[in-house]
């Protein structure tokens, strides 16, 4: 297929110079457009968008310097070559500062120099144009790969969150509630949709430390002994430790050990950082009777106790190996009574408002 011949418009109030360049780039195989002034040649430039643009600097109407910020506006990956007699450095300087390409003067003793101006000016802007193209494609190729990086990330915390459910809870949907109620809560509290996106991500690894509770205390049909209920409490260190630094084991246990301090920047993953603060803190309680810091109020993160009502709520409404589903009645009013205590009392308050939202939600997890 024949590529289409690359066009020209050449800007000059003499009507010879414009007539000669013209047949000149002709003759070369260009097409070319006149205009007479500065005017009509911005007017021209709109309607026709040529390739390159000749401009004189010294017209009526619109002088060159004016067409230049002009085209500039409109068009900046267009190259413009100024073709004038001032033959003024300080003219020069700044029609290249308007954005002009290049700089011929008048008169043109040899047509050439005109035609290597105008072929380095049209050879830029090929190779401008390739190297815009290759960032296209290489910007669309780290996106894509940043987006399979993404996907196999999500995977790994879904199987993760599913392989701490699978010992009591084996269809694995009571993280599910849990990352999507919360998520819910967490807009209603004004959180923002990205962070409702994390927090329904990390939400479902809360309880990724019962991986390190022995089946004998975690699958126990009945009251947990003082020593029993004390390991039982280790599974938010382990959570935490698990999701921790991948240095050592003591750098997760040296963060796990203070999760309110900053984290100077080594943390630069803002899902395992919110993954890590909801395994360690979701069984803090607002009245500080809580674990494993005794945390009270808002010194627990918003993020931590939404988990904390949601994760409760729903614990309460499934069914386990050691008991029965508490009814729905029966599960709201534990929430009333431990709201202010045990609870944000606003985010029960928040928890009552959204319940048509979370029976849905439920109804469309719901075990099997």
């Amino acid at each position: 297929m024949t590529a289409s011949p690359l066009r020209i418009l050449t800007i000059d109030d003499e009507d010879l110079i414009r007539e000669t360049i013209a047949a000149y780039l002709e003759n070369k195989g260009f097409v070319v457009f006149e205009a007479r002034n500065g005017r009509l040649g911005v007017d021209c430039f709109v309607a026709e968008r040529p390739d390159l643009v000749l401009v004189d600097l010294r017209m009526p109407e619109m002088d060159g310097l004016e067409v230049l910020a002009r085209l500039r506006e409109i068009s900046p990956d267009t190259p413009t070559i100024v073709v004038s007699g001032t033959g003024v450095l300080r003219d020069a300087l700044e029609a290249i500062r308007r954005g002009a390409w290049d700089y011929v003067t008048k008169p043109i003793q040899d047509m050439d120099v005109l035609g290597l101006a105008v072929d380095k000016a049209l050879e830029r802007k090929r190779l401008l144009r390739e190297n815009k193209a290759y960032q296209e494609n290489l910007e669309e190729l780290v996106r894509a790969r940043t987006a399979e990086v993404e996907d196999t990330r999500r995977q790994i915390m879904q199987r993760l969150s599913r392989a701490a459910e699978f010992k009591d809870n084996e269809t694995g949907r009571h993280v599910v509630r849990v990352g999507e109620i919360s998520a819910l809560l967490g807009r209603a509290m004004g959180l923002s949709d990205t962070e409702c996106d994390r927090l329904r991500e990390c939400a479902p690894l809360h309880d990724l430390g019962k991986i390190g509770i022995p089946d004998a205390i975690l699958l126990k049909p009945g009251p947990l002994a003082p020593q029993e209920r004390e390991t039982m409490k280790r599974h938010c260190l382990y959570g935490c430790e698990i999701l921790g630094p991948l240095g050592s084991l003591q750098d997760a246990r040296s963060w796990c050990s203070d999760p309110l301090a900053p984290t100077n920047g080594t943390e630069r993953n803002p899902l395992l950082l919110l993954a890590r603060t909801l395994a360690l803190l979701h069984h803090e309680r607002f009245d500080g009777q809580g674990y494993p810091f005794g945390l009270e109020g808002e010194d627990i993160p918003l993020t931590a106790r939404i988990v904390a009502l949601v994760d409760v709520y729903d614990a309460l409404r499934s069914s386990r190996p050691y008991k029965k589903p508490f009814s729905e009645a029966e599960s709201l009013e534990i929430l009333r009574q431990g709201a202010g205590t045990q609870f944000d009392p606003h985010l029960v308050t928040v928890f009552f408002a959204q319940l048509d939202a979370i029976r849905a939600i439920r109804d469309k997890w719901k075990d099997e």
